[in-house]
C-alpha cells in the first residue's frame, strides 16, 4: 500500500503537470484529478496534495532562482517538464515544510523521478537536491 504523503506527492505532481501543460487552473485541476484517479483518497492526502500544488505554484520565480543555483549549466526552462516540476515541489517542500526532514523529501523526489522520468533525471534532481539541502545545512541562502 502507498504511503499517504507519497500519494499527495505523486497526486499534486500529476496536478502540476496538467496545470503547466494543460493550462487548467489548480483547483480545476485538482478537482478533475481526485474525481477521475483517486475517488478514494482521504482527505489528508488531499489537503496535502492542494497545499503542495499551490505553495509550488505561488513561489515560482523563488524556487526557480535556487534551482537553477544548483543545476549546473541548465536554465529551468530547459529542463523537462517533469523534472522542473519535481524540482520546484521538492524545494518548496525544502523551504516551506521544514517539519519533514529534508532527506524525506529528497528520497520522494527521486521515487517520483524514477516512476516518471528517465534514469538519467534520477541522478540529475538527486544531484539538484542534494546541493540545496547541502547549501541549507550549511546557513547558506535560501534567497532566491
Amino acid at each position: 500500500m502507498t504511503r499517504p504523503r507519497h500519494r499527495a506527492r505523486e497526486a499534486a505532481l500529476r496536478v502540476l503537470y496538467f496545470w503547466e501543460v494543460g493550462g487548467v487552473q489548480p483547483d480545476q485541476a485538482l478537482g478533475a484529478y481526485f474525481r477521475e484517479h483517486e475517488p478514494e483518497a482521504s482527505e489528508a492526502v488531499k489537503a496535502f496534495a492542494t497545499t503542495l500544488v499551490h505553495g509550488t505554484i505561488a513561489d515560482i520565480p523563488a524556487l526557480d532562482t535556487l534551482i537553477e543555483q544548483h543545476a549546473d549549466n541548465w536554465r529551468v526552462s530547459r529542463l523537462a517538464v517533469i523534472d522542473r516540476l519535481i524540482l520546484r515541489m521538492a524545494v518548496w517542500e525544502f523551504l516551506f515544510r521544514p517539519e519533514t526532514p529534508r532527506t524525506v523529501v529528497i528520497d520522494e523526489a527521486i521515487e517520483l523521478a524514477r516512476t516518471f522520468s528517465e534514469q538519467d533525471a534520477v541522478r540529475f534532481v538527486n544531484g539538484v537536491l542534494d546541493g540545496i539541502h547541502h547549501a541549507m545545512a550549511a546557513g547558506g541562502t535560501t534567497d532566491a
